[in-house]
């Protein structure tokens, strides 16, 4: 694809942050979920306040991917403590990997999967994981594809609905 460069997310643009996150969270889940369960998810866990607080977190780092000045994706990185779960400083956790619906298929999320690769052997990780929703299998199969194998599961709440997420890792 064209030239995609993948830069880390600087604070003057946590609204930019908030408004990819809201839009890929939307067009991935709108559809097999409750538009009341959707605002309430985007209005709380998408919060100028709550993405500030993720920003200013030093475990946690976002890149955005950049097409042309336009943003098309991101990734949202976790280390040690502030890791979901695992919490183990030998892993890199991703949280969130999105990319808009316009431009799947165009490698864009391949890029941000290699950069959080790229961080995680940087940092001497054992190993990479995330967690990932048992109905989205588009990405279940991207993380297969790379190397995943899954090892877990875990509830995700969506507003007032429990589903399951798969744990997934790559060792390094």
């Amino acid at each position: 694809m064209e030239n995609i460069n993948i830069e880390g997310v600087t604070l003057n643009k946590i609204d930019q942050l908030q408004k990819i996150s809201r839009q890929t969270f939307f067009e991935t889940y709108s559809a097999v979920n409750t538009e009341e369960n959707m605002k309430k998810y985007l209005k709380e866990e998408f919060s100028l306040e709550k993405l500030t607080a993720e920003f200013n977190n030093k475990g946690s780092a976002f890149y955005f991917a950049v097409l042309d000045d336009n943003i098309t994706g991101y990734i949202k990185l976790n280390f040690g403590a502030s890791q979901t779960e695992l919490k183990d400083d030998n892993a890199l956790e991703i949280e969130r990997i999105y990319v808009l619906q316009e431009f799947h298929g165009k490698k864009i999320g391949q890029l941000l999967y290699e950069k959080a690769v790229q961080i995680a052997k940087q940092r001497n990780a054992d190993y990479v994981w995330l967690g990932v929703w048992e109905k989205n299998l588009r990405a279940i199969n991207f993380y297969k594809k790379n190397g995943f194998v899954e090892f877990d599961k875990h509830i995700f709440k969506l507003g007032d609905d429990e589903q399951t997420d798969i744990m997934m890792k790559l060792k390094l």
